[in-house]
């Protein structure tokens, strides 16, 4: 019995030619990225590689435009419930604009010397970096490439960022807290490594200041559910007329720990201030009141940096994100 021929994959030659175009046009009628191709052209190609069931080499194409098409964001961890609403919103635009992403986490300031001799394996067109631990010029060695999106503060002049100006929306919650008669209060805090989160407390002690609030006590946690809700009892000893959490997660377990000072989720010992005003925040359940800003807009000053490929090295002003306050019934 004769061998039977071996099957291949079909090529992009295979589909120019069932097309009646040239392999250039076909090409360009495939890229990820929008390539210029007449319209009709483009039809007849894309119905082509269906009937042959072509599927382009992302890997082919990545080397003749000198792009891989993927996008490192690098993060401590994802355990919070921030994190859940900001980075599928992320991961859909990216994901809209022909790139995907390779996630890495860093995990703990122990493990950065592993994480960074690691790294510099991954080839990818750009890094978005969340992680308190990595700051521009180690990143921008670690990829080789200076297409980086700073969002944890630590950006300098060569590199993009994106900061929410948290100050903004601080001021707003703490005056709100003062015309209610809060002379009081608590803070509980995140994670004392990160930059962002030093200049969010710094911007908490300064609206305390202006408005003659004093502060009761000074908590650290990580901005985890269980962070806050084991913090809750330390926090109310000082007799705080409000309490302020710079995560929601943090603000939720307070609650969940206190919930009978919160009838009908109305604040009878204290008032209860969050900040990220998470999806969850909506809900009947966890109805804190909330500091935050348009994620949408945040992602979106990523994604345009990320494609502003012609800006000039150098000349990327940092991109400020306004916060604003979000009154809820624990207020």
């Amino acid at each position: 019995m004769a061998d039977e021929p071996k099957r291949t994959s079909p090529t992009i030659a295979d589909v120019a030619e069932l097309a009646g175009v040239s392999r250039a046009v076909a090409s360009r009628a495939l890229a990820p990225e929008p390539r210029p191709v007449g319209a009709d052209k483009r039809q007849r190609v894309l119905k082509a590689a269906a009937d042959l069931g072509f599927r382009p080499n992302l890997l082919a194409q990545g080397l003749m435009s000198k792009s891989v098409n993927i996008v490192a964001v690098i993060v401590n961890h994802i355990h919070d419930l921030s994190d859940l609403d900001l980075f599928d919103l992320l991961l859909d635009r990216l994901q809209s604009i022909g790139k995907q992403v390779v996630l890495l986490r860093v995990g703990s300031v122990d493990r950065v010397d592993q994480f960074l001799s690691r790294g510099i394996a991954y080839h990818v067109d750009a890094a978005l970096v969340f992680s308190d631990f990595a700051d521009a010029a180690t990143v921008r060695n670690m990829f080789r490439t200076d297409r980086i999106v700073m969002m944890n503060g630590r950006h300098d002049h060569l590199s993009a960022a994106v900061v929410p100006d948290e100050a903004s929306g601080i001021a707003e919650a703490v005056a709100d807290a003062a015309l209610k008669g809060v002379h009081r209060a608590a803070l509980l805090t995140g994670r004392a490594t990160s930059e962002v989160e030093r200049i969010r407390v710094a911007a908490y002690r300064r609206s305390f200041a202006a408005h003659g609030i004093a502060v009761t006590s000074e908590i650290q946690g990580d901005y985890s559910y269980q962070s806050g809700h084991a913090a809750a009892a330390a926090l109310i000893a000082g007799e705080p007329d409000a309490v302020f959490c710079t995560s929601d997660a943090m603000a939720m377990g307070v609650l969940d720990a206190r919930r009978a000072d919160f009838p009908g989720n109305r604040p009878q010992r204290f008032r209860l201030y969050g900040f990220d005003n998470l999806s969850m925040t909506h809900f009947d359940a966890y109805p804190i009141a909330s500091i935050g800003y348009d994620k949408a807009t945040y992602v979106d000053a990523m994604v345009q940096l990320i494609e502003a490929a012609d800006t000039p090295h150098g000349e990327t002003e940092p991109v400020s994100i306004p916060t604003a306050f979000f009154p809820r019934a624990t207020a």
